[in-house]
C-alpha cells in the first residue's frame, strides 16, 4: 500500500515537474530573444553614425549641368553607372511638358527617378547659373513637391533616395519627411515654413491642408507624386488622398500629378482616379507610361506532408516551423509575414529557440517598435546584415534592397 501510495506521488510529481520544465524553457527562449533585440538596437546608433559619415564623403564640387535638361538627367545616371530606361527619360519629357500621369512598372525598376528627377532638371531649366557648394547655403525654396507615401518605412528609403540628385547637383533644396515617426521639434519647424521637397502620408497631408494658412503653403508647389497607387487606390486611404489632391488643385489648378503603381490590372481606371476630374466633370487629360522589364520570380508554397489534421492547428501555423527554417536557410535574405504584431512576436521568438545561432541576425519589425529600431532593421536589410525579418504589414511594400 505504502509503494502504492509512493508510486502515485512520484507520477504526480513528475506530471506537475513537466510544465514548470515547459515554462522554464518558453521564458530561457524569451530572454534570448529579448536579448538578441537588445543587441539589434545597441547596432542602431552605431549603424546611423556610419550612414552619416557616408553620406558626407560626397564629391565637394556640384555637378554642373551644361546643355538640355534631359543630358543633365543622364550625366546624373552615369556618374552612378548606371543607364536610364527609355520609360523613365519619357516621364521626365512629360514632366517638363506640363503633363501629368501614371508610371506603371515592376518593383526595382527605377519609378522613384522616373517621377523625381523631372522636377529636378526643371529647376536647373529655369535656374541655369553654376551651383556650387559655398561656406554660406542660400536659402531654401518653398515647398515644390510633395511626395504621398502609405507606409512610414517607404517615407525614409524615399527620402534618401531624392535627396541624392539634389545634393549632387548642389541645389538650394531642403528635404525633410513628416509622417508619424517625425519629431516634435521637427514639426514645430516645419509648421514655420515647410521644406522644399516633403515626404509624408495621407493623414498627415490632410492635417497640414486642414490649417488655416493651407493655401500659402502650397502657393509654389509643382509637383505631387503618390507611391505605390496601387495599395492606395481601394481603400479609405485612398479615399483621402482624392480629397487632398482635390484641395491641392484648388490651390493649383496647373499643379501636375504623378502615380507610381506596380501591379495593376485595369490602368485607365487608376489613372482617371488618380487625376480626377476638373471643373466641368470632365476627366483631366493624363499619360500612362509603362516600364516593363522583364523580371523572373518564383513563387513556392509550404504544405506540411501529412495532414490528417488541421494544417494550422496549434500556435498560429508553428507545425510549419521546420519548413519555415528550411526556406530561410536556402536564401539570403527573408521576410516572414505575419497577420498581427502578437503572432510576429511568437514566431520570432520560435526561430530564435530552434536556431539561437541566429540571434544578431534576425530581427522583429512592427508598428509597436521604436522608431529607432524599426530604422535599424530597414537599415541592416538593405545591407544584407540580417538572414530573417519577422514583420507584420509595415513591411508589406519592401525596402530598397542593395
Amino acid at each position: 500500500m505504502a509503494e502504492t501510495v509512493e508510486s502515485g506521488a512520484s507520477e504526480s510529481d513528475t506530471s506537475e515537474a513537466r510544465p514548470a520544465r515547459v515554462r522554464t524553457a518558453l521564458e530561457l527562449d524569451l530572454r534570448r530573444a529579448r536579448a538578441a533585440q537588445r543587441k539589434v538596437e545597441r547596432e542602431a546608433e552605431s549603424v546611423r553614425a556610419a550612414a552619416t559619415a557616408a553620406r558626407r564623403k560626397r564629391p565637394p564640387r556640384a555637378l554642373r549641368c551644361k546643355g538640355e535638361p534631359l543630358d543633365c538627367a543622364r550625366r546624373w545616371f552615369r556618374l552612378h553607372r548606371w543607364e536610364p530606361f527609355e520609360f523613365q527619360q519619357e516621364v521626365w519629357q512629360a514632366y517638363l511638358n506640363g503633363e501629368s500621369g501614371l508610371i506603371h512598372a515592376a518593383t526595382g525598376t527605377g519609378k522613384t527617378y522616373a517621377a523625381w528627377l523631372g522636377v529636378v532638371i526643371e529647376w536647373l531649366r529655369d535656374y541655369p547659373a553654376p551651383r556650387t557648394r559655398t561656406a554660406v547655403r542660400p536659402a531654401a525654396p518653398a515647398l515644390r513637391a510633395l511626395w504621398i507615401t502609405p507606409l512610414r518605412a517607404l517615407a525614409a528609403d524615399t527620402e534618401a533616395a531624392i535627396r541624392a540628385p539634389v545634393e549632387d547637383f548642389g541645389l538650394p533644396w531642403s528635404i525633410e519627411s513628416r509622417t508619424g515617426d517625425t519629431a516634435a521639434r521637427t514639426r514645430a519647424r516645419q509648421r514655420a515654413r515647410l521644406p522644399t521637397a516633403l515626404v509624408t502620408t495621407p493623414e498627415s497631408l490632410s492635417l497640414l491642408l486642414a490649417r488655416d494658412d493651407a493655401p500659402s503653403l502650397f502657393d509654389d508647389l509643382e509637383l505631387v507624386v503618390v507611391d505605390e497607387w496601387h495599395e492606395l487606390m481601394a481603400s479609405k486611404r485612398g479615399a483621402q488622398t482624392e480629397l487632398c489632391l482635390a484641395r491641392l488643385r484648388r490651390f493649383r489648378p496647373g499643379l501636375r500629378t504623378w502615380g507610381l503603381s506596380a501591379t495593376l490590372g485595369n490602368l485607365d481606371v487608376a489613372r482617371d482616379t488618380l487625376l480626377g476630374v476638373d471643373r466641368t466633370g470632365a476627366a483631366r487629360p493624363g499619360r500612362i507610361i509603362r516600364g516593363l522589364v522583364p523580371k523572373a520570380l518564383a513563387v513556392d508554397a509550404l504544405i506540411p506532408e501529412s495532414i490528417e489534421r488541421f494544417p494550422w492547428a496549434g500556435q498560429i501555423g508553428l507545425r510549419l516551423l521546420p519548413e519555415v527554417v528550411s526556406a530561410i536557410e536556402e536564401g539570403e535574405t527573408a521576410l516572414v509575414f505575419t497577420n498581427t504584431r502578437s503572432t510576429a512576436e511568437i514566431w520570432y521568438q520560435a526561430l530564435l529557440a530552434m536556431k539561437p545561432d541566429w540571434a544578431g541576425l534576425m530581427a522583429l519589425h512592427h508598428g509597436s517598435l521604436d522608431r529607432k529600431t524599426r530604422e535599424w532593421v530597414e537599415d541592416a536589410l538593405r545591407d544584407g546584415r540580417l538572414r530573417c525579418v519577422v514583420c507584420t504589414s509595415t513591411l508589406d511594400l519592401g525596402v530598397d534592397f542593395t
